[in-house]
């Protein structure tokens, strides 16, 4: 009774991929006995625990809203196809990762949305129109060959490229020392790119990305030449970016960059979109249902309560007393009797779903096993 009075009051704010979590969480918490002095405080409760989580109105309206579609782009190089009838949505106000083996096709893609070239068959819209010549300016791309002059300082290639992106001397000039400033790098206003490692020039070239605050962002393997600590503050920039409303393209190979910036992405093999989606629901979606468990109690008690509800993949048994078990449930509607039948026989102390990583969905979608 108190999952479906949960679930009856808060179902519609919840993402679907998320909706098992708090009901398996509701019922560990009335298993586990919290004083709660009413169902209220137990709904408040979780959704305070789970409020990431929770899809507003506003967040659902931006999702519904594209900013680039890709229509069916074609593009060959003589006998090569580097893209086949290619097509995804890009929403407004999101980071969406672009991903696939080396020679899959998503430079080309990047490439044809910036109109460095053309298609063969297909169209880009950006807002619902045919993208033109004039939208260029309102795109920010950082090509994976980087592009800066190396004979010229750095503070006169930043302002330059902001003029040429449409900015006034004074503001170009302006933008350019508040980024130097952010990045720590005021020293280098004068001098030129031979005289910079690879991750610093790469650090210029994200602000002549950048200066002119465009509304599409495109980078091209981004993180390819940091080092931890300046991809980390590169993602935490794309992030704020992302946060005052661009909408950012990128392709890597980084899968653990995915997971920590993509809100969506697109998965390329062989010239083709395999895969597509949020990717929080990609990687729910092909999720096993293989659960991790962590416990106070005997083994032995935990498989007997188990035993022919559910298959347990492998324990772990900790001098701590915190012991852990990897268990399989092959229907979804058995999970809270297996909760139940846990609590029975041991304290329970967490219950996760075990969600694949994109690097394992990648691995399997361009190996053919999705």
């Amino acid at each position: 009774m108190p999952v479906n009075f949960f679930t009856k009051i808060h179902k519609k704010y919840l993402m679907p991929q998320f909706l098992c979590t708090f009901e398996v969480n509701l019922e560990y918490t009335f298993a586990r006995r919290k004083k709660y002095s009413s169902k209220l405080d137990i709904s408040c409760s979780l959704i305070r625990t789970f409020e990431p989580y929770l899809s507003t109105d506003k967040e659902q309206n931006r999702r519904n809203m594209d900013l680039i579609k890709i229509e069916n782009i074609t593009k060959r190089y003589a006998a090569h196809t580097a893209l086949n009838d290619v097509s995804l949505s890009i929403p407004k106000g999101s980071i969406y990762g672009l991903l696939g083996p080396n020679g899959a096709g998503k430079t080309t893609l990047l490439r044809i949305i910036n109109r460095i070239i053309a298609p063969d068959a297909g169209q880009v819209l950006l807002d619902g129109k045919k993208i033109t010549a004039e939208d260029v300016y309102r795109i920010g791309y950082m090509p994976e060959e980087r592009g800066l002059y190396k004979k010229m300082k750095l503070g006169e290639q930043a302002v330059f490229f902001a003029r040429i992106k449409g900015l006034s001397k004074k503001d170009a000039t302006l933008k350019a020392k508040m980024w130097f400033e952010k990045f720590g790098i005021e020293s280098w206003w004068n001098k030129k790119v031979d005289d910079l490692s690879m991750g610093m020039a790469q650090k210029v070239q994200f602000i002549t990305t950048v200066i002119h605050e465009p509304k599409l962002l495109i980078f091209d393997e981004p993180f390819s030449g940091f080092d931890p600590i300046n991809a980390n503050l590169l993602k935490e920039e794309i992030l704020t970016l992302r946060d005052n409303g661009a909408t950012i393209i990128f392709s890597t190979h980084n899968m653990s960059s995915v997971e920590e910036l993509c809100d969506h992405i697109t998965l390329i093999d062989k010239s083709r979109n395999i895969l597509s989606g949020n990717v929080d629901e990609i990687r729910h979606s092909h999720g096993a249902n293989i659960f991790e468990i962590k416990y106070h109690g005997k083994e032995h008690d935990l498989t007997n309560a188990l035993k022919g509800i559910c298959a347990i993949i492998e324990t772990t048994t900790s001098p701590t007393g915190m012991n852990m078990a990897k268990i399989h449930i092959a229907d979804d509607k058995e999970v809270r009797n297996v909760i139940s039948s846990i609590n029975d026989s041991v304290e329970l102390r967490s219950f996760n779903e075990v969600i694949p990583t994109m690097n394992d969905i990648f691995i399997n979608a361009v190996n053919g096993n999705i």
